[in-house]
Order: structure tokens, then C-alpha cells, then sequence
């Protein structure tokens, strides 16, 4: 159970965030995919995260401090967000180099509309990760929105493409922020994550 969350700092300077001290867990998706609604669910602060009807409204790299133990970050999206092309390459770089250089990050919630069929951005995007070593596990959101036939038809179909690109399923979870559907089972997988790197941390 997460019992505290606080907002800490926003930034699109690598170099500025918080000190790579306490396990870090991100959450990132394509556009509108409802990371924020996702995130004020699982800590149970309604206005941790500011949600948007309008795509594209996380540009900056937002640290949030849980329970004084670890971090939960929240990425810009990728995707379709209306924004100039200069400012999507410099959004992509930001968020690649995040990624792939952030020592203390030991997980990555990739976000995935349940509504839809495999999406090749987001394909693409965990294969990017697959091919970098960035520990991600999938999270499929709005499950709510249609039928529970439909929303398993949909995650089916992507976890086959992903067993297409890695030979397996990744860990993955159902969840809705209006239900609170998966709440239990994310928190506790978040929980578990901070332990090992805590451990793993501690033994070096």
C-alpha cells in the first residue's frame, strides 16, 4: 500500500534530477493513454499527477517521492501529441537518455490502451527497450471502456505480437483508474521491485 506521495520536481535536464539514491520506477505510454488517471489511482492522491483531455500535456520529466523510499517518475507520452517536430526530437532524446542512462531505474511501466488493436508505436517503442536493456512491464489501461470479451480479445492479441518480438510474455497487468481495477497487484509488483533493488543495493 502506498501511503504517501509527494510531487518533488519537473525537469527536462537529466543532469537536474534528484540524486540516483532510492529505487526509481517510471511510467511512460503513447499520448492520452491515461498514465496520469493511472498514477493518481495506484497512490491514491487524486491530483497527484495533472490529467488532460488534451494529448501530449506531461513535457517534462515529473519526480513524485513514495512513502520517503523511492521514486515514481512520470514520462512525457509518445506519440501523437500536437507539438513542433523540434520539440518531439528533443522530447525523444530526453526520454531515451533518460532511460538509458538513469542508474537507480529498476522498472518501467509501459502504458497500453486496452481499446485498441496492437498499436506499431507501441510495439516498436518495447522493442526499443527489449534491444536496450530497460526493464519495462506492461500495463494495459482503461479496461472499463468496453466489454471484458473485448478487452481480453485486444491484451490477447498483444502479447502475441510481443511473444512475435521476444520469444515470451512480459509481465503484464489489466487495469482501469476508474475502478481501481489492478490497483492491488501493481502496487505490491512496485513494492517488490523497490525490495530487490533495496537488497541488491545493500549486498553491493
Amino acid at each position: 500500500m502506498i501511503r504517501k506521495a509527494t510531487f518533488l520536481v519537473s525537469n527536462s535536464d537529466l543532469t537536474k534530477c534528484p540524486k540516483p539514491d532510492r529505487a526509481e520506477i517510471a511510467f511512460i505510454g503513447r499520448s492520452n493513454v491515461g498514465k496520469s488517471s493511472l498514477i493518481n489511482m495506484l497512490t491514491g492522491v487524486k491530483e497527484l499527477a495533472k490529467t488532460s483531455q488534451k494529448p501530449g500535456k506531461t513535457q517534462l520529466i515529473n519526480h513524485f517521492t513514495i512513502d520517503d523510499r523511492w521514486y515514481l517518475v512520470d514520462l512525457p507520452g509518445y506519440g501523437f501529441a500536437k507539438v513542433s517536430k523540434d520539440k518531439k526530437v528533443k522530447w525523444e532524446k530526453m526520454i531515451s537518455e533518460y532511460l538509458t542512462t538513469r542508474t537507480n531505474l529498476c522498472g518501467v511501466f509501459v502504458l497500453i490502451d486496452s481499446r485498441l488493436e496492437p498499436q506499431t508505436i507501441d510495439l516498436e517503442f518495447l522493442n526499443w527497450c527489449g534491444e536496450e536493456d530497460v526493464p519495462f512491464v506492461v500495463a494495459f489501461t482503461k479496461a472499463d471502456k468496453q466489454s471484458k470479451t473485448q478487452t481480453d480479445r485486444n491484451v490477447k492479441a498483444f502479447l502475441n505480437k510481443l511473444v512475435e518480438i521476444f520469444g515470451d510474455t512480459p509481465d503484464y497487468f489489466v487495469t482501469s483508474a476508474e475502478k481501481g481495477q489492478g490497483k492491488e497487484a501493481v502496487v505490491q509488483y512496485l513494492a517488490d521491485l523497490v525490495a530487490e533493488f533495496e537488497s541488491q543495493r545493500a549486498t553491493r
